[in-house]
């Protein structure tokens, strides 16, 4: 029997405004507007508007939470925040995944922490109930709830430069709520009866949770509201929008944006292979020496141990060109011996080559007449190391292409930069 299709709340204002609409994750979700490509250079110059409704939510509470999700959790809540490794605090979040014995992705997530036994989980789509089924099997006598929020909350995603001032137009407070807010922080709360939900509310009334996250590599926001709100904030942000160039955005730019931010999607780029020797070091509680872990956690044993593991790499090719990795789409060498496989490829079509660099289309020293037709992007697995700067191919039943192993693609993402300088 096949599964319902669902719908966000947002499903009537995407089809009334034109979405091209299809199924990702189970949900009908929408792919572009009018342009994937103007929505993709709307986020990097100016603001995208995304439902994320499919996301899942957790709350995992109570005196036993933090011991929990340490076992659970791949990364380090004790010692995760900055280059100092601090511990996770109230209004602090941090990324990582959960892990099966065998050290293989159930899924990643990004862990919030509300209060001192109060924690937020963001989870992919149609993944609340086995990430939730997975720390109850973990739970033993701990004192905890874990409680599925899917498709009770609205999550809505506002990217690129020009986020923050759009923010200021709809929050109540911009002044308060903004001040001092650095990347992989938040503030407020979506339940109207949480202590915290007087911290962060719209001009209207509405209680939201305000993350500085997001899945583009670009400054923005993630924001969480209660699902009878969705509507009415979506509007609210949309119109106030309009005087900086915000469009609303579909799913497609929302991956040929993470694919050049460098990003992964779980259950393609991460998934039923060991989750190491990969672009995402910091989501896993590494010592310094980079030999050891510094907790013990599910699935930690099997990557230390994980001598013959594949490796991840990121890659930019030279022009827009991409292979279709709906049937397997090889990596070779120039002896067409097999390497490995293609994990994803993407076309940034912010991004071009410059005297053999690359430049982004947002770049402050873009060159007088840049105009990028895009390059393509994306991540391999293959069985043995590259070092960056080696050139491989890229094989489907249509074409080959050559790129190069980067450690980054897109130049000059503005998500990290203090938030002073985006108001």
């Amino acid at each position: 029997m096949e599964q319902e299709i669902r719908k966000t709340a947002l499903h009537s204002w995407h089809t009334s405004h034109g979405a091209n609409m299809a199924d990702f994750g189970g949900y009908e979700m929408p792919l572009w507007y009018s342009s994937a490509k103007d929505e993709h250079l709307s986020v990097l110059q100016n603001a995208g508007l995304f439902d994320t409704s499919h996301m899942a939510v957790l709350l995992v509470t109570g005196p036993d939470a933090h011991g929990l999700l340490q076992l659970c959790f791949s990364n380090n809540l004790d010692a995760c925040v900055g280059l100092a490794k601090k511990p996770l605090s109230p209004g602090r979040c941090v990324y990582g995944a959960y892990l099966n014995e065998d050290g293989t992705v159930i899924d990643d997530s990004i862990v919030n922490k509300l209060a001192e036994d109060e924690y937020m989980v963001v989870v992919n789509a149609g993944m609340g109930g086995r990430v939730a089924e997975h720390l109850g099997a973990h739970q033993g006598d701990r004192d905890v709830a874990i409680t599925d929020l899917t498709d009770k909350v609205g999550k809505i995603d506002v990217q690129g430069p020009m986020a923050g001032k759009i923010m200021q137009k709809v929050l109540a407070a911009p002044e308060v709520v903004l001040e001092k807010m650095p990347y992989f922080s938040f503030k407020g709360h979506f339940v109207e009866s949480s202590p915290l939900a007087d911290a962060v509310r719209l001009g209207n009334g509405t209680p939201i949770l305000l993350s500085r996250t997001g899945y583009t590599g670009e400054f923005g926001f993630e924001i969480f509201v209660e699902l009878a709100h969705a509507v009415d904030a979506w509007e609210m942000i949309h119109a106030a929008g309009q005087d900086f160039g915000l469009k609303a955005c579909g799913l497609a730019a929302r991956d040929s944006l993470r694919g050049g931010a460098v990003l992964p999607l779980s259950h393609q780029d991460i998934g039923d292979w060991p989750f190491i020797n990969h672009p995402w070091p910091f989501a896993l509680p590494f010592n310094a020496a980079q030999t050891e872990f510094t907790k013990p956690f599910i699935g930690d044993k099997a990557l230390l141990g994980a001598e013959s593991a594949d490796y991840t790499y990121a890659f930019v090719g030279a022009d827009l060109r991409k292979v279709s990795t709906a049937d397997p789409a090889l990596v070779i060498d120039a002896q067409d011996n097999q390497l490995g496989s293609v994990l994803t490829c993407v076309t940034d079509m912010g991004i071009g080559m410059h005297e053999g660099k690359v430049v982004s289309i947002a770049s402050p020293d873009m060159p007088e007449g840049f105009a990028p037709r895009g390059l393509c992007c994306g991540f391999v697995k293959v069985t043995a190391p590259l070092t960056p700067g080696t050139v491989v191919q890229l094989k489907d039943n249509r074409r080959k292409l050559k790129v190069t192993i980067v450690e980054d693609v897109r130049p000059d993402r503005t998500a990290r930069r203090p938030i002073k300088e985006m108001l």
